[in-house]
Order: structure tokens, then sequence, then C-alpha cells
């Protein structure tokens, strides 16, 4: 019996952790990347195994359930729990120590794997598992489940890597697990001598059995190892506090060998004869996975082998060694040694767990049936049986995952929604499990049980080996205080589904959410946990997001964090307040609204929107911040000083430092930020003036979008791109009158405003629409705007031909270099012959793609990459008070230190937002960011 009364408390007086019982503590830990959601009392913050080994006392006392938790990305549904959830990301997160000598490391269960593959790389070591989830998981979580990834044809599982375990059992035993019976808790020798007989003949022997407990791992031919019987028991025997992993040489160089078959089937089962060549890996994958085909072969079905060598030759030679053997099986091949190329090619299959939850229709699939595995020989049979049970059932799923190893991952378009669906998930559920065990295979293969499959596991080992793994349970945790539910007495497989408390009809919304059916939760639910958005580096290729996580650390602040508060919002018994949650509005605070999950989010979450949807409602009747009336209606205050002619008198008054001081104040803006001057003379105005008298293209025209930030407070862009696009033949021509897209209005949550003004401005467009010219927008964050705000804002309702004309309008938005490119593309950039540094906008990466101006970059002899992640300064994101530490945070993660380094070698500084060189030149030590125009421009002047 729960006692609830007075845990926090109680919790509080005995440890030195944090632990938060909040509302949003609550919110945020109710899921992992399952199907599966249970409400937490609380969560607690471990300093140490003291501080476990005290909160496991207090929860046996009082009756609470205790779930141990790292990045939450196990996807069976064992990292939810309704009592405490130990949070290790937060402060046990150390490498202990690393031993190059003993290739062994001491780490912490919150260690990220790619942390310690980081630390081990120094010393031409790695840890061996590398789950697709290897640079946000944490080994807790690995050992927990038993965890493997696409090296283990090489190096085994999780299991396969550790040497000793300290553990508080759910007893409070501090025990250490190695080899021997030494650590074992009192009794389990006993019981596991007596049941020899079933241990020896219960086990089906093939590389991924995941499922149940490792109990034969105690047989005395097997070593009686401990600690490799504890791995892959989720969480329900005992709470790890340190662990003794074992380190394996890494392979100086690496090749990958891309075999291209003609479909899935093929692949299967050429994926084990593969074997034999000792690769480092066999993963597999089918087209109806792949979104495009950039770097791979021709073929319907792919298998990645990659090989190592003490240099590039040898690994090339194996891989190329290995794609002769199969080229009478093969349609084509393709070997990468390039770093790069092997990276671009991984991308496609590690962002699987989350591609793979949209159906190529863009209907929804789940997991559930994630990762079953069969003995490798078998795959091929095990696969068209699978096939044949999803069309049986009417349901579709895209395999992929571990062929060399017969693991199989796969999502599966389930309706969890409604009472047919769930019953049609569970019937296809027992039908698999049978399947499975028919091909001799294991229900988990690599995930765990969890609440997905635990019910299921007598079909796989029979009565007496379950009544066995529920005695064991209550050796290690007599009070069935640890992860209750979970593999040992399980919840049924159709019970605490996420959607259950989610609205059924549709949420009055602003935005029209084209890509989920105008389903406001049904874009919630599009994050599925896989958190792809806690990594703490934006990682190679330019990536963004996400930024305010990277600063902080703070699940609240991660795009998946956000996700689930507003899914809690929705959802109504957590956070109850609905679009009025101070909690959520807390929560989506520190959303620079940068757009970088757009586009790197593997399901394409869109926050930004999100938080401008939320934003709208949470205001809406009520008075905004100071900050949303200062920057929301910037365009509005900046034509106002233009028609009055008042911009130096602006500047002279910010230039005082007492009135200046007042005007941040009243205006809501970060105390510590420099108001920017305004211009003396607006880019329209300058436009205006020079009428004729400047030589014009004779090409076709252009509309050069004046957006607000280069029209009054950056025109020398606006006039280097007139410049620039006459020189290449373009005629240039301005919009007349007042325009605007509309961004600031939309970040800061002034939704029906945005509409207002977007639909004036495309009144005003119209003329220009018919002439069929391109729309050449400077500003990255208009284009942006432009690109997907507009059609959004404006696609709901009875605005059909509005609706129409915005869709047109964004079909004409390019870019600069997008623009020079399609028109004129026989013109020749002045030869500039530059290093370049700097950041690629955080909205061209999202919405606008930056290719164009990698190209003509080259073309003008502007060399090398522009860094990925954020400025932090983000529109008024950077300039709102409380904002300009995380703001500053994000500057210092890429962009200062890039043009830092750029500048001690006299590198061009690229900059094409407004933001991005306000940062810099705010930030930067009086770094000054120019724009590719300015840059160009510069160059032919020269010439």
């Amino acid at each position: 019996m729960s006692d609830l009364g007075g845990v926090e408390e109680q919790l509080r007086a005995v440890v030195r952790g944090e632990v938060d019982f909040s509302v949003t503590a609550r919110a945020l830990n109710t899921m992992d990347a399952s199907n599966y959601r249970r409400v937490p009392l609380g969560v607690l913050a471990p300093r140490d195994a003291d501080d476990v080994a005290a909160a496991l006392a207090v929860c046996r006392e009082r009756g609470v359930p205790v779930v141990a938790r790292g990045a939450g990305t196990s996807i069976a549904g064992q990292a939810t729990g309704t009592g405490l959830v130990l949070d290790f990301t937060r402060h046990m997160n150390r490498i202990v120590s690393l031993d190059p000598e003993s290739r062994t490391a001491v780490v912490q269960p919150g260690v990220i794997c790619d942390a310690l593959r980081g630390a081990a790389g120094e010393h031409g070591l790695t840890f061996g598992p590398d789950p697709s989830t290897h640079n946000r998981c944490t080994l807790g979580g690995m050992i927990g489940n038993n965890s493997c990834g696409s090296h283990s044809v090489a190096w085994g599982t999780t299991a396969d890597n550790v040497a000793s375990l300290s553990v508080v059992s759910g007893a409070g035993d501090r025990l250490a697990l190695g080899q021997g019976w030494s650590g074992a808790p009192t009794g389990l020798r006993a019981l596991v001598d007596g049941e020899l007989e079933l241990l020896r003949t219960g086990f089906p022997e093939l590389p991924r059995r995941i499922s149940g407990y490792a109990l034969d791992a105690m047989l005395p031919e097997r070593g009686i190892d401990l600690a490799r019987a504890f791995c892959g028991s989720e969480g329900t025997l005992g709470v790890v506090t340190e662990a003794v992993v074992r380190l394996v040489d890494a392979p100086r160089a690496r090749a990958l060998a891309v075999l291209g078959y003609a479909d899935e089937s093929a692949a299967a089962e050429a994926a084990s004869g593969l074997l034999p060549h000792a690769p480092l890996t066999v993963e597999g994958m089918a087209a109806d996975l792949v979104r495009g085909s950039e770097g791979l072969p021709k073929g319907g079905a792919w298998l990645f082998v990659e090989t190592g060598g003490a240099n590039e030759s040898e690994a090339r030679a194996r891989a190329e060694a290995i794609a002769r053997a199969v080229r009478g099986d093969t349609v084509d091949s393709v070997v990468v040694t390039d770093p790069a190329g092997q990276r671009a090619l991984w991308r496609v299959r590690e962002d699987a767990s989350g591609t793979a939850t949209r159906m190529p229709d863009g209907s929804e699939a789940w997991p559930g049936w994630e990762d079953c595995a069969v003995p490798p020989a078998r795959l091929g049979a095990y696969l068209r049986d699978f096939r044949g049970l999803l069309a049986e059932h009417g349901l579709r799923g895209t395999p992929y995952g571990h062929f060399g190893d017969g693991c199989i991952h796969v999502r599966i378009d389930f309706d969890l929604m409604s009472e047919v669906g769930v019953r049609r998930f569970r019937r296809f559920s027992e039908d698999l499990a049978e399947v499975v065990v028919a091909h001799g295979g294991s229900l988990s293969g690599e995930h765990g049980d969890g609440q997905a499959r635990a019910e299921l596991l007598p079909k796989m080992y029979g009565a007496d080996l379950v009544r066995l793994f529920e005695r064991v349970k209550g050796v290690w945790d007599p009070a069935d205080l640890l992860n209750p539910g979970m593999l040992v007495r399980p919840a049924p497989l159709d019970a605490n589904l996420r959607f259950g408390p989610l609205p059924r009809g549709p949420v009055d919304v602003a935005f029209g959410y084209p890509h989920d059916g105008g389903d406001f939760s049904a874009a919630v639910r599009r994050c599925v946990g896989v958190a792809k958005c806690r990594t703490q580096s934006a990682g190679s290729g330019g990536g963004v997001m996400c930024p305010s996580f990277r600063a902080t650390g703070e699940e609240e602040h991660s795009t998946r964090g956000r996700a689930r508060m507003l899914h809690e919002m929705l959802a109504g018994d957590v956070v109850t307040d609905g679009w009025r949650s101070e909690e959520v509005r807390d929560a989506l605070d520190l959303c620079l609204s940068c757009k970088g999950c757009r586009s790197d989010c593997p399901v394409g979450v869109d926050m930004a929107t999100y938080k401008a949807e939320f934003l709208h409602h949470h205001y809406e009747g009520r008075r905004r911040p100071a900050a949303h009336y200062a920057m929301g209606w910037l365009p509005l205050w900046l034509r106002l000083a233009s028609r009055t002619r008042t911009a130096g008198v602006a500047n002279a008054l910010a230039g005082v430092g007492v009135l200046a001081s007042l005007a941040k104040r009243l205006g809501g803006i970060a105390p510590e930020r420099e108001i920017p001057r305004l211009a003396g003379e607006t880019f329209r105005r300058w436009f205006r003036a020079r009428g004729a008298s400047e030589p014009a293209g004779g090409g076709p025209a252009v509309v050069l979008w004046p957006d607000t930030f280069t029209d009054h407070l950056s025109p020398g862009v606006g006039r280097a791109a007139v410049r620039v696009l006459e020189d290449a033949g373009l005629r240039v021509v301005v919009p007349p009158g007042d325009v605007c897209c509309g961004l600031t209005y939309v970040s800061t949550g002034q939704l029906d405003r945005a509409r207002a003004v977007m639909r004036r401005t495309l009144e005003r467009m119209g003329p220009l629409l018919d002439s069929g010219a391109l729309l050449v927008v400077l500003e990255p964050s208009c284009a942006a705007a432009l690109k997907t705000d507009l059609v959004e804002l404006l696609g709901g309702g009875d605005g059909r031909a509005e609706f129409g004309r915005a869709k047109e309008l964004a079909a004409r938005v390019r870019t600069f270099a997008q623009a020079l490119e399609e028109l004129a593309p026989q013109w020749s950039p002045p030869r500039v012959g530059r290093p370049v540094v700097g950041q690629t906008h955080c909205h061209q990466h999202a919405v606008l793609g930056d290719g164009a101006e990698r190209r003509l970059r080259e073309k003008a002899g502007l060399e090398g990459e522009l860094s990925g992640g954020c400025c932090g300064l983000a529109g008024n994101f950077g300039f709102e008070a409380g904002h300009y530490e995380v703001s500053r945070a994000c500057a210092e993660e890429q962009l200062l230190p890039s043009v830092k380094a750029g500048s001690e070698r006299g590198a061009v500084i690229l900059a094409d937002g407004f933001s991005c060189r306000t940062q810099l030149e705010q930030l930067g030590d009086g770094a000054r960011g120019r724009h590719l125009a300015e840059v160009l421009a510069e160059g032919l002047e020269e010439t």
C-alpha cells in the first residue's frame, strides 16, 4: 500500500540531489520513446550512490515505485513509471577513470555513450556498442536494456562489454557484481542451483537475445557472470551506480561498402553470408524508408557494410573485397572512404528511428514491434512471413536494422487512437510473437521487453521459465519496488497508451498544419521521443537543433521537452490550465524559434510554429510582455521613424546611457544589449532616389524584397544586392508601398496581426505576382516566413483564393544566391579568393537550404565551410530581458570560436542574417559580419 504523504519532504531531508515534484518535472517524464505514458509522482537527480540508496529506502517505506532513467529513449516503455523517477543525466554523468593499458573505464550511469567513445578515442580505443542514439543515450540505459547498435557483429552487446557493476538492489543492498557468487543477493545462488536444467534448455541461442532475464549467464559453464546476467534487466532488479566497462581497439581507418540489392528479401538473404569477412557492421534498409537517394547506389534495398583497417588503403581494400565477393548478387555498389561521405550515409540509417514514424504518404507509424531478432540465416524467411502478417492485418511497416545480427527494427501504422485500432494492435502483437518464436527468435533483439512485449514472454520461454523470472525478481526486489509492471507480472501491452488522454476532436488553432491534416494534436504527436534534440553538439554538416538545450542541459529546454509539455497540455491531467499554462509558457520561453528542429528532427517537429501558436492563445485577450510590443511591432516603429525622419534623433537618444536604460526597461529589452542604430537613409528611399540614373540590367526582372531589417537597419546589404544583380544582367524592381512578411508578429505569437499584415502584403504584391517575376529575399528569416508561415497561417478557414495567392508568392521566393543561379547561370562572380568563416542562418538551414550559396561561394573563391549551431540572437529572442546568458552561450558554442579562429588568418566573416551580424558585433569584439551580396559587390568594385 502506497503512503504518498510527505514523500517529497522526506526525500529532501535525506538526499543532496534535486527533488522536483513540480508539474513541469512530472510532465517531462510521463513518456519515453515508446507508445506508453505513465505520470510519475516526482523526479530526483541523485548526486551519488548514497542518494540512490537513501531514496530507495524512503520509497520502500512509503510504497513508492522507482524507475531509473537515462536519456529516456527506450522504445518499450521501461523508462516510464508512476512513482519516483531517478534522473542520472544531471549529476551522475562522469567518466570516473579510463585506463588505456587495461582497456577499461569506470563510468557513472548518466555518462553519454559518445562521451565515453570520445574519451577512449584519445587512446585509440572505443566502446563497442553504439545504438543509433549514441550521441544522447546513457551507459546506464544501455546496461538496463543491454543495448547493441550497428557494430554488434564485431563487438557484441553491452553485456559483452561490461566487466563489473556497482548496484543498489531493490532490497537496499549495495552489491558489487562481477564473475562468481560473491556479489549476489542472498538466496540467488540457491535459486539458480535448483534450476540448472531449466537454465540449460530454456534459452534460444542467437546473437541478439535480449528478452527476459539472462539467467543462463549464471550457469557454471558460463563463468557465473552476475554482471552479464544483470544487463538487460530494465531497472527491475537494482539500480546501477557505477560500471566498469571494457574498451576495444578503434580502427584507425574505416570504409563503407554500400551494396544495392533488388529488394529487401535479397538483402536479408545475403546478410549472414557477409559475416565470414569479419565486417564491423552489416546494416540493412529498404527503399521505402529513404526520402532521398543521394549517395546510395542503385537498388531497392541496401546493406551498409563497414570495414576497418590500419589505414585508409587497408580499410578500402577490405570493403572492395566484400563488394567483389557479392557482385553477382547485387544490383550496384559503392565504396566510400571519405569520412564526410560516410557520415552522410550513416545519418540516413541512424535517422530511421525517427523518419520511420511517418509512412511515405505522411500517415503515422509507431513502435511496439521495433526490434525482434531471429538467427541471421533465417532473416530472409522471417521477413517474408513478417510482411505477410502485416498484409493479413491490413498494416504497413518499413523494416530496417541490424541484418547481420538478424535484428529488425520497424514502425507500423497502428491506429492507437481508436478502440478498433488498439484491438488490432493486440491481435497483431500476439500473432507476430508466434511467428518470431517459430523462427527461433527473440521478441526483443535490442530495446528490451518493457511493457510492449513482456506480456508475451510465455510464448517465447514457456510458463516455467517465466515463473523463474518472477522468483528471481523477488530475490533482488522483494517489495516489487523497481519498475513494477515490466518483465515480470507485466501490465497489458495495450494499457497505458500515450494517446489515451489526447483530445479526439480538432483543436481550434491559427496555423493550418498542412503536414498533419490541420490537426494540432497530430503535430504534437510527431515527437516520438528519439531525442536527437538532446545531443551535446550541433554536429557536423551544419546542424542547428537544439541550441537552448545545449546551453542549459535541461530537458525542459529541448525540443522533446517542449513537445512533452504541449502533449500534457492537451491531455489535461498533469498540465491542467490548457493554453493559459504558465508551465508550458516557461518551457517555451527559451525556444529561440530557430526552426532547426524543422529540418534536423527526424520527424520534422516544428517547435517555432508550436510556440507561436501557444503564445497566440496564451495571451489572447490579455496584456502581453513589453517585448512583444517593442519588438513584435518593430516594422511599425521603424516605418514611423522613417516617415517622421527621426532616425537620427532615435540614434542620439539611444546613445544617452540613462535614456537607453529606461527605453530598454520599458521595452522588455535585456540591459546588456545595445540598441541597434537606425539607418539615416532607408534602402527603399535610396532605391527610389536613384531612379533611372543607374544602369539597369536588360535581363529578366526580379523583385527585391525590402524586408524590415534590410530597409531600416542594413540598407547597405540592399544596395550591394542591387549592384550584383544588375551586374548579372537582371533588372531589379522593388515593391511599391509597405510590404512585410509578418515575421516579428509570428515569432511573438501575435497571429491575428500577422495574418492581417500578410493579407495586406498579398494585395500589394498582386501586380508583381501577375508579372511572373521571382522574389529575391536577402534576409533568410523573412524568406523562410514567406515560404512557410505565410502559407501555413493563411491556409485555414474559407480564404481559398487567398491561400492560393499565398502559395504562389511562396513558390516565387528565392535567396540571393538561388536567384543568381537560376536566372543568370552564365554570370561569373568576381574572384574574391579568400577564406570564409561564419554561420549558416538557422532559417536558411531549416527551410531554404544553402546549396546555391555554397556553389556561389566556390565560384567566387570563398573557401571554407560555415559552422552549424545558432548565433543565439534569433530575432527578438536574444534582445528579450532574461535571455542574454542563453543567447551568449549559443553564440559561444560554434559561431564565436569559428570567427575568432578565422580572423587570425584574415578570413571574410559571412553572416547573411541581421541577427547574426548584430550578435557578432555585440559579442564578437566588434567583428563585422557581412552578407554575401556585400562581399561580392566589394569584389566587383575592386575589379
